[in-house]
């Protein structure tokens, strides 16, 4: 356990990113409310995921992270997880055939509401309101009324939570996620791109591969893990009061465990030295990441890793870069260098959206493809060079058909931003992008395994 820790710790540091509510009696009743109730996730399910991002960390493994950009009520449906957890599934095996490596399936859902500004207040046509924080604090609307941080909306958070992970386990321990389903998963909207067209090539190989194993007696029946995987889910950890609230002691070990979900982040706006989301991420079990940006020093970093992982807990730490396609083969091989120096055990994933946000000449905010992946290609190769694993990718996607990072093979242009433009906060990449994304993520992960096949030998 961490010294000098207590789930309320975080309020003697300073706070930013977090509301003010204009009710405190308000507030404190809503967290007593939260503390009340069920744990959403389990210590022991946060422990195996520690475990299986050891195996990332140790160079034996792959992180998919990838999800909504921010949750809402409104879009709230079964359609929508499903969708969006067959397209990581799709992106999942795409990764693990060509590298032959497990991949750890983690999901941007069942809880990332709250989101960070860089403003706190927002002016159109002249009116100053409030920034829209998320939908568990306040409204998208720009009315007075809507903006007014609302601490029962926490609340609703944690039941469409629950449900969003009551659906997700039934996905991936129900059938669904049956390899023998490889070929049910691809979106029907994806028509003929070429990149639906080779991974409905790869499904084949994948099945004809099934047929062998069953004609030997190896099937879901006598291997259940043919039939269902593991799904855990994320969010940033950035409003604080719901994250204390969902705290818990585990009764085997003693430990705290966030448990309103398996994962947490800290932002590169709330990763300062003596930032009160470091002091809550420092006592908490689970593993965690960090977002690290252009302004990332090595020797801040290094004190920060200190701080969250002074353990050196192979799996707790990821390291989640966010730098842009022009700047990331410039700052990140500082970074590799100090943490591979010190020995700190950490995974490396690269965020390649966050970066590399434009504004359209219609208006939208939009994420071109061609930057998206020239981060990636820069990630590859800067691991390439130092001689360590690019050991995972964080993306903002959906499986829904929008249309709001331009590019790709089915081709998103500017003007075409406008027919689904559904996000709330920022662009994600659509199934058929993420698709695209995963094959040529998974042609730089087969290079980097022959490499280091060739290395071995």
């Amino acid at each position: 356990m961490a010294a000098n820790w207590a789930p309320d710790s975080w309020t003697s540091a300073e706070a930013r990113q977090l509301p003010e509510y204009p009710d405190a009696q308000a507030l404190d009743a809503a967290t007593r409310t939260l503390s009340s109730y069920p744990p959403l996730v389990f210590a022991g399910e946060a422990r195996s995921l520690t475990a299986e991002l050891a195996e990332v960390a140790a160079g034996r493994g792959f992180l998919l992270q990838g999800g909504d950009c921010a949750e809402s009520f409104a879009e709230h449906s079964a359609n929508n997880i499903r969708d969006t957890f067959r397209v990581i599934l799709q992106m999942a095996v795409v990764l693990t055939f060509a590298s032959k490596l497990p991949v750890v399936k983690l999901g941007r859902m069942a809880g990332q509401f709250a989101k960070p500004r860089s403003a706190n207040t927002e002016v159109v046509d002249g009116v100053e309101l409030p920034s829209y924080r998320g939908d568990n604090v306040n409204d998208i609307a720009f009315t007075p009324e809507a903006r007014v941080p609302d601490p029962q909306r926490m609340l609703r958070s944690y039941a469409q939570s629950a449900a969003t992970l009551n659906l997700l386990r039934a996905f991936a321990q129900g059938g669904y996620a049956n390899l023998h389903q490889v070929h049910r998963w691809t979106h029907d909207f994806m028509g003929r791109s070429p990149w639906a067209q080779k991974y409905s090539e790869m499904a084949d190989r994948i099945g004809e591969a099934l047929d062998f194993m069953a004609a030997c007696g190896i099937d879901p029946a006598s291997v259940p893990q043919l039939a269902q995987t593991s799904f855990y889910t994320s969010h940033e950890a950035l409003l604080l009061p719901y994250e204390q609230a969902l705290t818990r002691q585990d009764s085997l070990t003693g430990d705290w465990y966030d448990t309103s979900a398996h994962f947490l982040w800290i932002g590169d706006r709330t990763r300062f030295e003596g930032s009160s989301h470091v002091e809550f991420l420092r006592g908490i079990g689970n593993p965690i990441g960090v977002k690290c940006g252009p302004s990332l020093e090595p020797e801040a970093l290094l004190r920060m890793l200190d701080t969250l992982n002074p353990g050196r807990v192979p799996g707790r730490m990821t390291l989640i870069t966010r730098y842009g396609h022009d700047k990331i083969e410039a700052h990140l091989p500082k970074l590799v260098r100090a943490v591979t120096r010190e020995g700190h055990p950490v995974v490396w994933s690269c965020d390649p959206m966050h970066g590399n946000t434009i504004k359209a000449a219609t208006g939208y905010k939009t994420r071109p493809f061609d930057r998206i992946l020239a981060e990636v290609r820069g990630f590859f190769a800067v691991h390439r060079a130092e001689g360590t694993h690019a050991g995972g990718i964080h993306a903002e996607m959906t499986g829904q058909n929008v249309t709001e990072c331009t590019g790709g093979a089915i081709d998103v242009t500017e003007q075409s931003l406008a027919d689904r433009y559904h996000t709330h906060c920022d662009p994600r990449l659509n199934a058929g992008q993420s698709l695209e994304l995963a094959f040529l993520l998974a042609e730089m992960l087969n290079e980097e395994m022959a490499e280091r096949r060739k290395a071995a030998a």
